[in-house]
């Protein structure tokens, strides 16, 4: 393959472009998902409210453009009303504080989004469930729901945030519980291909292993593939925090499964086991999840594994870039076409997605040489 990453510079200037233009629209407010070309906004209690202001915060680190660090900041301080109601927090609080207040620390060095995110962190410690070692997904979001013994495989995320305080603090609590959980998901979400399950439902008293629920996922036993690309990039950080072999190993079957099943043009689809009669929407999302993974996994293996997955995250990128990008498309939001957020619900699908955005993004700062990660 080339080497020649020329394109990258010019896809990084054409994000610029374009978010310069829609932060104006949008402002300090949480968008999710593009429906008809405008960007759908969500609460700030909603998982992906960290996304766009995490996005902001790559390109500030580059540009240093003071308009993107006023509206992350003020997305941040929006935050804080999520915190003190208390109620809709959940087990993505990793998402949406390791994107605002982690990266606002690491690159402001601000000791208000410091003491935010650590006092996150203990919320989110305080959702282990020590009989099962997991941290339980959300709550019971309607009356009569029970959801105890939740776990999902998009928790991989969150754990970043939790060994951030350990490493700031200097406290091992906080890496204690993510590794727990880190072994969770080894003994009960990957299956011996590389597959992974989205839900596994633990007895919340006992910690025992309940079944396997389909989720977002076509069936309990198929293969969604933004669950297998949070697992390609959630075990590579996992391996990143503890150089526990054991977490490479997996992250490396799990990358395997993924780019064996890839389309020819490396976007995945939404799910990797559909019958015949189901629609292979692409998933844009989970190709550029699991590309920052494959980057971030190449720089913990040999230079000749190593080669496999940088060159496999690159062709990722680089077709989003080329195949999905809406750049001078002025009616649309999104940067990235084609994501599928929710096919079973039938919700976004064949959207940009916020999320697919700032992967997409994060990806691009990698490639430009960035060494740092929020994560």
């Amino acid at each position: 393959m080339s080497t020649n990453l020329a394109w990258v510079e010019e896809a990084w200037q054409k994000v610029n472009s374009k978010v310069e233009r829609t932060s104006v629209k949008i402002g300090a407010n949480f968008p999710h998902a593009s429906v008809k070309g405008d960007y759908h906004l969500e609460s700030p209690s909603w998982w992906t409210a960290g996304f766009w202001p995490g996005l902001l915060w790559l390109l500030y680190r580059d540009t240093k453009n003071n308009s993107f660090k006023e509206i992350a900041e003020q997305c941040e301080e929006q935050l804080d009303h999520v915190i003190t109601n208390y109620y809709k927090l959940d087990h993505d609080m990793g998402f949406m504080w390791t994107l605002t207040s982690v990266a606002r620390y690491k690159l402001l060095n601000d000791e208000d989004s410091k003491r935010r995110a650590l006092l996150v962190a203990n919320l989110l410690m305080g959702r282990f469930n020590a009989s099962g070692n997991y941290i339980r997904a959300w709550n019971p979001w309607h009356e009569g729901e029970d959801n105890a013994g939740w776990a999902i495989i998009d928790c991989l995320m969150n754990l970043p945030l939790l060994f951030w305080a350990t490493e700031v603090t200097g406290d091992p609590r906080y890496s204690i519980v993510a590794k727990k959980h880190g072994e969770t998901v080894l003994d009960h979400f990957i299956r011996k291909d590389g597959s992974v399950y989205h839900i596994i439902r633990f007895d919340p008293e006992t910690g025992e292993r309940v079944e396997a629920i389909g989720g977002q996922g076509f069936a309990p036993e198929s293969a969604w593939s933004r669950g297998a690309s949070w697992a390609v990039y959630g075990l590579s950080l996992l391996h990143k925090y503890t150089k526990e072999d054991k977490y490479l190993q997996a992250a490396k079957n799990v990358s395997h499964f993924f780019l064996a099943n890839l389309p020819e043009d490396y976007v995945p689809h939404w799910d990797f086991r559909l019958p015949e009669n189901i629609t292979k929407h692409r998933d844009s999302s989970a190709g550029a999840i699991a590309a920052c993974g494959l980057l971030l996994l190449s720089e913990q293996v040999s230079e000749t594994e190593s080669k496999i997955y940088k060159e496999s995250g690159i062709k990722i990128i680089k077709s989003l870039y080329e195949n999905y990008g809406a750049w001078d498309t002025v009616e649309e939001d999104g940067l990235i076409l084609e994501g599928t957020s929710h096919y079973p619900e039938g919700k976004n699908i064949d959207v940009p997605l916020i999320y697919g955005d700032y992967f997409f993004v994060e990806g691009l700062a990698v490639l430009k040489g960035s060494r740092q990660l929020f994560w």
